[in-house]
């Protein structure tokens, strides 16, 4: 009786895309900034604009603090983040459109150096977590009209997006 339910068990993953999805397009990418800025969502704004510019995982993306990435209260051209896979320092270049994103973010919510560039919903000091932020690229990805491939469940490396 057993043998006979292991074998019509269905897999999770049956008729599913797996592994890496194809990167996002110039005019996608474009697409959702776009939308953001004409909705003005300045968090979502920043998050994305620095994910492509960074190319980090998500959860060190998450973990920035806005000292990470600015001095005197300017957002900086380059930033060093040490990464907590693999304990190696990651250099990337904030273009101009990022730091003016991320400049007007910070400013709204009124964030301090110590503060996470992505703060989560509580007042305690915790950052935006993993899934919220796969939450967020799911519904920007579905606005857009991409099909099903890109709004599964999305991994925590934003490598893609470039």
């Amino acid at each position: 009786m057993r043998s006979s339910r292991k074998s019509r068990r269905i897999p999770w993953n049956k008729g599913k895309i797996v592994g890496q999805k194809a990167p996002l397009k110039l005019r996608e990418i474009w697409a959702i900034r776009v939308r953001l800025q004409l909705r003005s969502c300045l968090r979502d704004l920043a998050l994305f604009n620095l994910a492509i510019d960074s190319k980090l995982r998500a959860c060190d993306l998450l973990g920035l603090r806005v000292a990470d990435i600015s001095h005197e209260n300017r957002v900086s051209a380059r930033a060093v983040v040490m990464q907590r896979k693999t304990r190696r320092p990651v250099q990337f270049e904030i273009t101009e459109l990022s730091r003016d994103a991320v400049q007007a973010w910070t400013r709204a919510a009124g964030l301090r150096n110590s503060d996470y560039v992505f703060p989560g919903r509580s007042r305690q000091p915790v950052h935006l977590s993993t899934r919220q932020y796969a939450r967020i690229v799911h519904h920007r990805v579905q606005e857009i009209g991409l099909d099903s491939a890109y709004t599964g469940r999305i991994q925590c490396d934003e490598r893609r997006l470039r």
